[in-house]
Order: structure tokens, then C-alpha cells, then sequence
């Protein structure tokens, strides 16, 4: 990319904000200005009561214009929803037939009690069925994130888990999603099929694009985003993304003005 984007995207936990938390006052200050500039994606393996949660109801000073320019594509891509006559509504959904979420329910269950990461203490349940994504979170998606951290810290649960559900589901697809969580949605739906979906409806080249996020690594779900080569920013949490901002927004602000 030469020239600065027209478009940025974020992964959301830990790179917006700690997992499954709502986004410090700074964060939401800083995506309030950036959608007074340029449009904005904001794409996770959460569901839209998540993205709510965590994003919307944070964003207390965005005008309904702001909003118009933010982009919110759940569970990694395969729903997509935009502020439009001040609501927010689903545009599209790839949504699992009832087969599909039925074997994918009964196969991750099944091999995560074989293997040992089936935890009798959560906060909330192991399983949810999103409707496009079947999700496994080991602790439950409310667990602290000091316990989510401990559990895993090499990525070696998760990425056994998603090897052996991925064998028995073949025709599906099963990703590593956050730090205790493994995504199964329809086969070939990613983060690249999520930005390939974006670039065709808001009419943005993927070369105008950046995506910033933290599990860019080859094991990570944010890596199909980096193949398909859009121009990635690597950050270990909101810190980092959050100096990244405070660098570009006044770069962008500046070649608006000079227009």
C-alpha cells in the first residue's frame, strides 16, 4: 500500500480490548475519531450480543453518522451488520443447516472429553450455537481472563482440539478461534472470507485496506487475513493498538485536509 487506507479493520479480543471486555474509555475515544475519517470493520468469532457488549454500548459519543461508517462482522466474518435508519441490521448470514450444527455439537464435545478439556468448573456454557458458527470456549465465555490466559498458554489444547475435530469434520470448517476457543463454521468461511465480502459490498479494494490484529501467527485465526494479502498490523493487546492509532489518525486527518 502507498497511499494510507480507506478502510481499517480490528480483530476485537485482545486487540481492542481484553477478551470478551468492553472497550477502556481511551479505546472507544480513539474508534470514535478514526470513524470521523475513514471507514471502519471490526471482525471477531464473537456474536453480535458480544460485539454489542463489548463495542456499541461504549461508543456513547459516536453520532449516528459515525456509526453509518462502522462495519460489524461476527462470528469471523459470516455475518455482516450495518447502522442503517438508527438500527443495527443484519445484512447477511451464512448460516449451519441443523445437520451441520448437530454433528458439529455432538463430534467437539466427544473429542474434547477424550482428550482431557472437558473443565467441570465454567463460567457459562462450553457450547454455543451462534447459528453461523458452532463455538467451544473451555471455560465458558465469561471466564476471567486471568483463567483463560492459564489455561492454555502454548496454544497446544487448542490447536490438538481443532486438528481432531477437523478430522471427523471434513466437510466443515474448524479454526482456533480465541485464547480457549475453537469456531466451526461452513467450509472456506474465515477472516479472508469476511474481507473478500466487505471489499465486494462497500465497493474497497482489499489494497486499500488494514487489518490489525493479534493471532497474525500461521496457528492464529487472524493468519487467513495476512495469506490473502491484505496489509496487516501486528499488536499483542489494546496497548499496542491504541499507539498505532494515535499515530495514524492524525495521518489520516492530514492527507483529508490536503484533498
Amino acid at each position: 500500500m502507498t497511499t494510507l487506507p480507506r478502510l481499517v479493520a480490528f480483530d476485537l479480543d485482545d486487540t481492542l480490548a481484553p477478551s470478551k471486555s468492553p472497550l477502556d474509555p481511551a479505546m472507544a475515544e480513539l474508534l470514535v475519531r478514526l470513524l470521523d475519517t475513514v471507514e471502519v470493520c471490526i471482525i471477531s468469532g464473537g456474536q453480535i450480543s458480544q460485539f454489542r457488549s463489548q463495542v456499541i454500548e461504549n461508543l456513547t459519543d459516536a453520532s449516528p453518522e459515525a456509526l453509518s461508517h462502522l462495519h460489524l462482522m461476527p462470528t469471523c466474518g459470516t455475518q455482516y451488520y450495518l447502522y442503517q435508519n438508527e438500527a443495527w441490521n443484519q445484512i447477511y448470514a451464512e448460516n449451519l443447516t441443523e445437520d451441520e450444527k448437530a454433528r458439529a455439537l455432538e463430534v467437539v464435545e466427544r473429542v474434547a472429553r477424550s482428550l482431557g478439556y472437558w473443565e467441570s468448573e465454567t463460567w457459562g456454557p462450553i457450547l454455543e450455537d451462534r447459528g453461523s458458527q458452532i463455538t467451544f470456549s473451555a471455560l465458558g465465555q465469561a471466564a476471567p481472563v486471568s483463567a483463560k490466559t492459564a489455561w492454555d498458554t502454548t496454544g497446544e489444547k487448542k490447536n490438538a482440539l481443532r486438528e481432531a475435530v477437523q478430522a471427523e469434520l471434513p466437510d466443515l470448517e474448524v479454526r482456533s478461534g480465541g485464547s480457549t476457543s475453537v469456531d466451526i463454521t461452513r467450509q472456506g468461511i474465515d477472516k479472508a472470507y469476511g474481507m473478500n465480502k466487505l471489499a465486494e459490498l462497500t465497493g474497497i479494494p482489499l489494497d486499500d485496506m488494514i487489518f490489525v490484529g493479534d493471532r497474525l501467527d500461521p496457528a492464529g485465526n487472524d493468519y487467513p487475513v495476512k495469506a490473502m494479502g491484505v496489509k496487516c498490523v501486528a499488536v499483542e493487546g489494546w496497548h499496542d493498538t491504541a499507539a498505532y492509532l494515535e499515530k495514524l489518525i492524525p495521518e489520516l486527518r492530514a492527507a483529508a485536509a490536503a484533498r
